[in-house]
Parts: C-alpha cells; structure tokens; sequence
C-alpha cells in the first residue's frame, strides 16, 4: 500500500492485489459522497475529494446543464455513479457524469448497469492532485465517448476514436460550441462573483448563439 500526500488537501490511498469482490464490497459498504474510487485490473485507488475540488466539478457540472437547458438538449445526469465492468476487471467514479447522445435509452432507468446499459457519453475528471491509476484508459475500456479533464487551470477534452483510444481535441463533439476557451475563460471568472451572477452570465452567452 502507498498513499500519495499532494500538497492540495485531498488523499489518496493505493492498494494492490485487491480482488473484484473486494472492490464491489467497499462500494456497498463506503459513504460514495465522500470518497471516490477507481479500479483498475487489482489496482485500487481511493480519493477524498477537497473542497476546491468539489467546487470545480460543479461548476462544470453547471456548465453542462446550463447549456442543455438553454439549447433544449435532452440529458440525462449521472454525477458519481460508478461504472464499472466486471468482465474488463476495471470501474471509477467520475466527478460528474451524463447521458446526451444515449439519453433516450437509459431515460427513465433506476439500476444503471454497463452489462446492458450504454456507458454515459461525458465524463468530467477534476485532477488537481495525480491518479495512481491510468482513468483515460478505464473510460476507454468501458466505451464513454467524451471526457474532459480540469487541473484547476486548463481543460483538456478526450474523444473517443473507433480504434477504442482517445483524440484530444479543443471543442465538444457532443456539444460542439462548448470549446476549451470559452469553458476555460467562464471558470476564471469564477471569483468574480457569487455563483448566481456567474452562472446567469453564461446562460445569456448561451441565448445569444445562433441557432
């Protein structure tokens, strides 16, 4: 076991030789509100979030729905759930997730299961402290085709390619006028102002995009 000490607040512990059973008992037994897991092939890393990373996933979060309602895009929002796949041997908990492209097939379901149910097309990663583990290759393997990474500076944007790896791009396929910039730019903005007026003001920039 090691544990990793960066030096914003948050902790993450590594564990090895930790078996599927074991992984799938944690996620019955642990408070997911105040941790994250990922799982990859008897790698287990365990993360408690601080609050600045809290506080970034949401604004992202906010972001995205935003956008949804304003253009009329039918979501669906996942947040934490784990995915996971048995038979890959790998699972995670994104920091915010969601269903666009895939909506209508999962519209209305309770036990979202990778089994049988499409993976959420967008996941949104917070990364101001290192993974142990390669997460870009576990959404790979489970099949989400967008994920955005942000470092609390800078946004990187993922797609997924029909080779099963990713292309780093600087525009949303899913939501293609969300670009690196104009994300970027609206969450440096965000000591500004309370979350009310920042949040408005993108709303506005939205209504004000050509149909």
């Amino acid at each position: 076991m090691s544990i990793v000490a960066p030096p914003h607040p948050e902790t993450r512990v590594v564990l090895s030789n930790i078996s599927w059973a074991t992984f799938e008992a944690l996620l019955a037994e642990t408070d997911q509100r105040s941790t994250r897991f990922a799982y990859d092939r008897g790698i287990l890393e365990i993360m408690s979030p601080s609050v600045e990373h809290e506080w970034y996933h949401r604004l992202l979060g906010r972001l995205v729905e935003a956008f949804t309602v304003e253009r009329n895009i039918p979501i669906r929002s996942t947040a934490a759930t784990t995915l996971k796949s048995q038979l890959k041997d790998r699972g995670l908990e994104a920091d915010e997730s969601y269903y666009l492209a895939n909506e209508l097939l999962v519209r209305g379901c309770i036990d979202l299961d990778l089994a049988h149910d499409p993976p959420p097309d967008l996941a949104i990663e917070v990364d101001i402290s290192r993974s142990a583990v390669d997460k870009l290759a576990i959404y790979a393997d489970l099949g989400v085709s967008e994920v955005w990474f942000y470092n609390g500076e800078s946004l990187r944007m993922y797609m997924l390619q029909s080779d099963g790896t990713y292309e780093r791009n600087t525009r949303s396929s899913l939501l293609p006028q969300l670009t690196k910039d104009i994300i970027e730019g609206f969450l440096n903005r965000r000591h500004e102002s309370d979350e009310t007026t920042w949040i408005r003001s993108f709303h506005d920039w939205v209504r004000m995009l050509p149909e």
